[in-house]
């Protein structure tokens, strides 16, 4: 049971009424001192009682993508083995709250509701816990009691699809070459003296022929194509929201085309790595990723800042220490770096390891320089994804 402020202040007026009406003699105050308190008595009497209620809280579907339809229903059940009194029921919706009314109900009748959630911005809407609240007309008094658990409805960024205009840069079918050579791979490199131990199926046995003395042939190791994304989440670079969450669907649509290429992928946002089992998983991370600030830097964010916000300049570096092996790396950002801090981003990405640093930029254009094994790429919305990754092969 919940006494509200305005509760509160019922009583003291109602006490201090009648004890002004009981030491002064004064019928006005002692008159008004009791009727408050007759109407703080039925507040409480409402409240008394138990209700029987079964609750169930369905949602048509917990993933939906930036604009669908999501939509709900609600299902009241008297369990009680009598009629049920007319009830409230009240619903969180994110920072929202909506309220149900539930009529009388005969014993074991149902009552139901429809309900639709705003999807328009990428979020994770939690949705519940039901509630049902008995209490006065007047809002006094109140008792509310808990019916479901909440419900997290994921609401995904806006992937736009790849397809071939990925080949050449997230994914290489032979494999890339590394510096690191062994004795056994699919790269030749050179040849070398026989060694003692040398495995005798590496002999090339027709330049042992012309020297007169054994040579093994070496190679350069080959590994499998793996693709590291690293999103920067600091407010400090981007120029407003609408930045970051190109950023975002960037990064979503780049790790999903990976994961369904079925390479192996690592992405980076915030404070940790995100889940790549499957696209779902890595959609529902990227629902939750938010925008925040370093110290020193004016978060542009909803909500709190998230403390442990990546800049531009750290994402090299967070490639060197948390995805090493990565043999492409796609750095994501907003608009607010130069160039040459993008390059200072990108300088301790691993040597050898082919690097695309991809700038959001709203209202901007579509550019893409190449030097050497690092590209620096500018975009305006996440439909111009694949016309960059095509500019890039080019």
């Amino acid at each position: 049971m919940h006494v509200s402020a305005t509760g509160w202040g019922v009583a003291v007026v109602a006490v201090l009424g009648l004890v002004l009406g009981r030491w002064l003699g004064w019928a006005e105050a002692a008159s008004l001192g009791a009727a408050l308190a007759a109407v703080l008595v039925v507040a409480l009497l409402l409240t008394v009682g138990r209700t029987r209620y079964a609750v169930r809280l369905d949602l048509a579907d917990r993933r939906v993508r930036i604009g669908e339809r999501a939509v709900g229903g609600l299902t009241v059940r008297n369990t009680a083995r009598g009629r049920s009194l007319p009830a409230r029921v009240e619903l969180p919706v994110g920072a929202g709250r909506a309220e149900f009314a539930v009529p009388s109900l005969a014993a074991g009748a149902e009552h139901d509701e429809l309900f639709a959630i705003p999807t328009a911005r990428r979020a994770v809407v939690v949705v519940g816990p039901v509630e049902s609240v008995r209490g006065d007309a007047l809002g006094l008094v109140r008792r509310t009691l808990r019916w479901t658990r909440p419900v997290e409805l994921f609401v995904h960024p806006r992937v736009v699809p790849l397809h071939g205009a990925s080949a050449g840069v997230l994914r290489d079918l032979e494999g890339q070459s590394t510096r690191d050579l062994s004795d056994a791979d699919l790269s030749f490199h050179a040849l070398r003296d026989y060694v003692q131990g040398d495995d005798r199926r590496a002999i090339h046995w027709r330049t042992t022929a012309r020297r007169g003395t054994l040579m093994v042939k070496q190679f350069e190791d080959t590994r499998r194509t793996q693709t590291a994304v690293v999103l920067a989440t600091d407010a400090a670079d981007y120029a407003d929201l609408e930045e970051f969450e190109t950023a975002v669907s960037v990064a979503a649509s780049l790790g999903v085309q990976t994961l369904r290429e079925q390479r192996d992928l690592t992405v980076l946002a915030g404070p940790g790595r995100l889940r790549v089992n499957t696209p779902p998983l890595l959609l529902d991370d990227c629902s939750r990723i938010m925008l925040g600030s370093s110290a020193g830097s004016a978060g542009l964010g909803r909500g709190r800042d998230v403390p442990s916000a990546t800049g531009t300049a750290l994402l090299g570096r967070r490639v060197a220490r948390e995805a090493p092996d990565a043999t492409v790396a796609v750095l994501i950002t907003g608009s607010v770096a130069t160039d040459a801090a993008l390059r200072l981003g990108a300088r301790h990405v691993p040597t050898g390891t082919r690097t695309v640093v991809v700038s959001c930029v709203t209202g901007g254009e579509l550019r893409v320089r190449t030097q050497s094994t690092l590209t620096l790429a500018s975009l305006a919305t996440v439909d111009d994804l694949p016309r960059v990754l095509r500019r890039v092969v080019a």
